[in-house]
């Protein structure tokens, strides 16, 4: 008999993840995003479409979500939601949220017996349509136990935290601060180097074949080089999200973070001058302009003002 999983939220990133559960075939999907429109490919490929978000929930032994932010997760997670749930079901969700709010909502589902497990991913929406999507658990062992062929149908591999409920949103932040300061870096780097006369494709396409050979490098190297942050998979404005989680998170536990405070006052400036909606790799545009370069696609030295 095949698990009824509900997945709610079906955005960029979770609607390549909803169309893999249904590729698994080992799984009777409904969905549900408070834009109808957005699960209409998912409905014509088997999902079943729920009307609202008890309603998925209502029947479901693993009830996915993938949402925004806070107050996304706690508006849908209320009690009446809850309430709906079968006993004994289990809350995973995918969410990039405050690893407080993540303890909060643990301790409101197990009121109603129901489980939360925390699994926030590693991966764009191009990884998550390949199955290539890194995943972060943590939570009660019974429930991850469960939910660990969903999260097989998802990604290329699980990565388990212990039963501290929050410590996968701990890491999903810290590995999201490590990737912001990959790309300021190359930023600076490659504006060092044309305002000097040297094409960032150059040298970015040297270092990313020696010293710094690596998915994130590779990938951002590019977007850099070609200054392609129109295609946005991850938003510059959900990225400063992230960086004011994780300083939240960081004064809460009374840790320094100079670096992350730069990177959250980088996202901020790009949202100041309407670039929130560019991809997070437009970051590297601050140091750029910092340097009085203007940087276009496809060219390797640009204008300089």
């Amino acid at each position: 008999m095949n698990t009824r999983v509900s997945f709610i939220g079906t955005g960029k990133l979770g609607t390549p993840m909803a169309l893999n559960l249904l590729a698994a075939g080992t799984f009777d999907l409904t969905v549900y995003n408070l834009t109808p429109a957005k699960a209409r490919h998912l409905v014509e490929q088997g999902a079943k479409l729920a009307p609202t978000a008890e309603d998925a929930a209502s029947d479901a032994q693993i009830i996915i979500t993938v949402l925004a932010d806070d107050h996304a997760v706690t508006a849908v997670a209320d009690d009446s939601f809850l309430s709906a749930c079968p006993p004994g079901a289990i809350h995973l969700s995918l969410c990039i949220i405050r690893p407080a709010t993540t303890e909060k909502l643990a301790e409101t589902h197990a009121r109603h017996n129901v489980a939360y497990v925390a699994a926030p991913v590693f991966g764009r929406p191009e990884a998550a349509a390949a199955k290539r999507l890194w995943i972060c658990t943590s939570g009660p062992a019974a429930a991850k136990t469960r939910v660990r062929p969903v999260l097989d149908a998802l990604g290329q591999g699980v990565y388990d935290f212990g039963e501290d409920v929050g410590a996968a949103n701990v890491v999903k932040l810290a590995g999201n601060f490590l990737l912001t300061a990959a790309i300021e870096a190359m930023g600076e780097a490659a504006a060092l180097a044309e305002k000097n006369g040297v094409p960032r494709a150059l040298l970015l396409n040297m270092f990313t074949q020696t010293l710094f050979n690596c998915p994130i490098y590779n990938n951002y190297a590019q977007r850099i080089i070609a200054a392609d942050f129109d295609n946005v998979g991850f938003s510059a404005k959900l990225a400063l999200k992230d960086m004011r989680l994780a300083l939240d998170t960081a004064t809460a536990s009374d840790t320094p973070m100079p670096i992350l405070s730069l990177l959250r006052d980088r996202f901020l400036t790009a949202l100041a001058n309407d670039q929130g909606h560019l991809d997070a790799s437009a970051l590297a545009l601050r140091p750029a302009q910092d340097a009085g370069l203007s940087w276009f696609p496809n060219k390797n030295v640009e204008d300089r003002k």
